[in-house]
């Protein structure tokens, strides 16, 4: 399997899939009969994609799926409740889809520690303060 195959993988190994999908939600679109349908783009593959819409195509349907410069011609494999698998006459190159799938943006790591307590900030009665709760007998030094 090599890195791109890889990488496109996000299925689970439970799934018995003849091709390695990338599971996506961008906008798209189908051209059937001249008539472009926009579509939502749910997974892509090198043999087909899964899209949904309000209104698509019956099964067996000769469409051509367009996502921007990616046109390629295939049919309408099943059709259920808003949704098409639409399987492409010619294989995607695995790289061709990796173009297509959006790359997520690192997200900057975040620290939530609490700041130290620094003796510098302190005045000279809260530096007593804290020298007797750590040094002294905390029954002894309780004020009631």
């Amino acid at each position: 399997m090599t890195d791109i195959e890889c990488a496109m993988d996000e299925s689970g190994t439970t799934q018995n899939r003849r091709a390695r999908r990338s599971h996506v939600l961008m906008a798209a679109s189908i051209e059937v009969d001249g008539i472009a349908v926009a579509v939502k783009l749910r997974n892509l593959s090198p043999e087909g994609a899964l899209v949904e819409a309000a209104q698509l195509p019956t099964v067996g349907t000769s469409v051509v799926f367009r996502k921007k410069e990616l046109n390629l011609a295939g049919r309408v494999a099943w059709v259920t409740a808003g949704r098409a698998g639409i399987a492409f006459d010619t294989l995607l190159d695995p790289g061709a889809v990796l173009r297509h799938v959006p790359r997520t943006k690192p997200q900057p790591k975040l620290d939530f520690r609490r700041p130290g307590i620094r003796s510098g900030d302190l005045s000279a009665g809260e530096r007593q303060i804290a020298h007797d709760w750590i040094w002294g007998d905390p029954i002894q030094n309780r004020r009631d």
